[in-house]
């Protein structure tokens, strides 16, 4: 059995707000007028950007209730994190660091990841074919079916037993064919809408600096819904141990992004709710997604989150929001040895 419990992030991003505690409810208030009053057994997650004030006693009710706090930059950068006692029992995170250790279970964890990863990948570029194939050139439509090809490629190579650096050579390739065309689903004119190449850190361009932000958003769903389930989020198999990140977290993330966030970025930049205007431009080159601008993303991505799907695995309808954490207790499941192997998520 799974919990199919979805339960909100309240997302506050607001300069200057004020959260409280006001009996059973979160309140928010904007220079002393309540905007927003959420029941606290509604929300899962906080996460307030930038100059947002948590009171000490919401904190404290949020600790006791297993809402975690997550407090991230204006642009959405992870500063830290308040949580309560961490749920989860120690033999599972022991049974976790065991597979983590084995170059075997780790390249089988990482080979479906990838897997379902190029699948979905692959299901993005068939669909924006499919729609707008007809308004490309040849030479974009070819490099979209050459990049589908390779995708699918990529997904059978990982069936097969390969190592851990094998596996994540093929993910890498994934990646370079997948981005390599993305800009042939972009269908806005605007110049200040192409995108070249994948960049970060600062990322450089705004389809950039909308794919970071949006990833940024579901990293953090599925960190919680990793803790929520007790597994380690910093002790991934794709990803490996580095100080400071959440590398199961990014694990998890990598089969849930091509539809949660790239195909959401690719909505509201064609649908024209986002466009040049919105981003914000530095003198290190870095790009930015403005005020109202990231305002409008977080509904539109909380909105995403409540559409249903037919979970594949489970053959049963579900809110997307749930996918972190179905996917999580499914990757318990399978790191405890209740499953045979890891069930990806993967989009019909």
């Amino acid at each position: 059995m799974v919990d199919r419990r979805y339960l909100n992030t309240l997302y506050v991003s607001t300069e200057g707000a004020y959260v409280h505690k006001d009996g059973e409810n979160v309140v928010v208030e904007v220079e002393g007028v309540e905007r927003l009053r959420v029941p606290m057994h509604k929300l899962g997650a906080i996460a307030p950007f930038g100059r947002v004030t948590i009171s000490v006693g919401l904190t404290a009710a949020a600790m006791e209730a297993g809402i975690a706090i997550t407090h991230l930059t204006e642009h959405g950068r992870f500063l830290a994190r308040v949580e309560g006692p961490v749920s989860g029992n120690v033999l599972l995170r022991r049974d976790q660091f065991r597979a983590h250790e084995s170059a075997a279970a780790s390249a089988t964890f990482a080979a479906a990841i990838i897997i379902a990863k190029a699948s979905n990948q692959r299901a993005v570029l068939q669909r924006g074919l499919r729609d707008h194939g007809d308004s490309l050139d040849e030479t974009a439509r070819s490099a979209l079916q050459s990049a589908i090809d390779h995708l699918a490629d990529a997904s059978r190579r990982c069936l097969k037993p390969q190592t851990l650096d094998e596996a994540r050579g093929v993910e890498g390739e994934a990646a370079r064919a997948y981005f390599g065309v993305f800009d042939h689903l972009i269908r806005a004119k605007d110049p200040g809408l192409r995108f070249g190449a994948r960049s970060r850190r600062p990322p450089l361009d705004a389809v950039n600096a909308l794919l970071s932000f949006l990833y940024t958003l579901l990293v953090h769903d599925c960190r919680s819904a990793l803790e929520r389930v007790g597994l380690d989020p910093a002790v991934g198999f794709l990803h490996r141990l580095r100080p400071g990140r959440p590398s199961l977290a990014l694990d998890l993330m990598e089969e849930l992004r091509p539809h949660l966030a790239d195909r959401l970025a690719l909505t509201l930049i064609n649908r024209g709710e986002i466009g040049v205007k919105d981003f914000r431009r530095f003198e290190n080159g870095a790009v930015l997604l403005g005020d109202d601008a990231r305002k409008q993303v977080l509904t539109a991505f909380q909105e995403r989150k409540r559409e249903d799907i037919e979970h594949p695995f489970l053959k049963e309808k579900l809110a997307i929001g749930l996918l972190p954490h179905i996917q999580a207790q499914l990757l318990a499941k399978a790191v405890r040895g209740d499953l045979d192997g890891y069930p990806p998520m993967i989009w019909k």
